[in-house]
């Protein structure tokens, strides 16, 4: 699995009615399971129609979902990135995600009360993205120290690096997160990785808003939706009440109270998507009667690279990949009927693995 999601926002804001609903996982356990690995972390499985087609079509007898792993971390406060509340526990969970899930306010409700007395969600975005500049900044400006250091001795590495490095404390300085800055080389890509920068994560914002403002929205919605879209970022809302109820209910009565509400599916599902979206994930699958499963891998790898998430070996000895598309597959009604039709392509170790992929890999160690 490895893709781990951060749910971060001020206190009171829903994180943890969200994780709390996404670990309770709208999702049939008995063919969905999540496991809780410490007491803020939960693995959910990631929701997909075409997997449960698949393993109703072949009539597989045990049928795995991808997985994604999501992170309640600690509420933070204005001075987190000095060290005030839980701030160096925040930051310290922050730099082992992937992904970071920003839940927003965008409710009124007077029984909450709101860390800063009212409701303002751009101010509150600014709060937790000024917390994170301001840590990465402190972690350049100890690199830059050591590296202007070492320029001294006149090594063009050491000076390129605090070049680079200047560059990306002037960009923090103003204010901005270090995801704008693009590396024009390797040297330049492995700096930021080392750096392990807070800012260069990707972000999806969460409006979290009361159950009448669902589906019109409201004003909060709006300014949100208007920051995300002039930072090019993804947003989606959802009523963390409504979702918490849903979590708690059995598959029928969860269609019955989604058909009440005019929804399609849980708030969640959209939501781990997103998440799934947001790191560049595509799904393939391994397709029998024995066992049906998902694979999560990123968009742009290869067939011996995604046969390598299964077992080292069949990278390693990676001989070919026997491909059907998931529609050719749901079409034809099984793999020997796509074969005879000439839709069970036989793809080589350049081949980039395509969403949806129902792939038989041939291999030999």
């Amino acid at each position: 699995m490895g893709f781990r999601c951060g749910i971060v926002g001020l206190p009171n804001v829903g994180k943890s009615t969200i994780f709390n609903a996404l670990t309770a996982a709208a999702i049939d356990a008995e063919n969905y399971p999540f496991c809780t690995i410490e007491p803020n972390v939960g693995v959910v499985a990631v929701p997909d129609e075409r997997l449960d087609r698949l393993a109703d079509l072949v009539k597989t007898r045990n049928k795995v979902a991808t997985q994604m792993e999501f992170v309640d971390i600690a509420g933070l406060v204005k001075g987190a990135s000095q060290g005030e509340g839980l701030g160096n526990q925040f930051l310290g969970h922050i730099r082992q995600v992937d992904a970071i899930l920003h839940v927003v306010r965008c409710f009124e409700d007077d029984n909450i009360v709101h860390v800063d007395g009212s409701i303002d969600p751009l101010r509150d975005l600014e709060v937790i993205t000024m917390e994170l500049v301001m840590a990465d900044l402190d972690t350049v400006e100890k690199r830059l120290t050591k590296a202007t250091n070492q320029a001294k001795s006149g090594d063009k590495k050491f000076l390129a690096e605090a070049e680079f490095l200047a560059e990306v404390q002037q960009v923090l300085g103003a204010g901005q997160p270090a995801r704008i800055v693009n590396p024009e080389d390797e040297a330049q890509e492995r700096i930021l990785r080392e750096l392990c920068l807070l800012t260069t994560k990707p972000v999806l914002y969460v409006a979290n808003v009361s159950e009448d403002d669902l589906v019109a929205g409201n004003p909060f919605v709006d300014q949100l939706q208007a920051q995300a879209g002039d930072e090019g970022a993804s947003m989606v809302t959802i009523a963390g009440g409504i979702e918490q109820e849903l979590s708690l209910l059995d598959q029928e009565e969860q269609q019955e109270f989604l058909a009440d509400m005019g929804m399609d599916e849980p708030g969640l599902n959209r939501l781990i998507h997103a998440g799934y979206d947001l790191l560049g994930l595509i799904t393939y699958f391994t397709v029998g009667e024995k066992e049906t499963k998902a694979w999560t891998i990123t968009r742009g790898t290869t067939a011996p690279g995604a046969a390598g998430k299964i077992h080292s070996d069949f990278e390693r000895g990676f001989i070919r990949a026997e491909v059907i598309a998931y529609d050719d597959y749901i079409s034809c009604g099984s793999e020997a009927t796509a074969r005879d039709k000439g839709l069970m392509r036989s793809e080589g170790k350049e081949y980039l693995v395509k969403d949806g992929d129902c792939i038989l890999f041939r291999f030999n160690v």
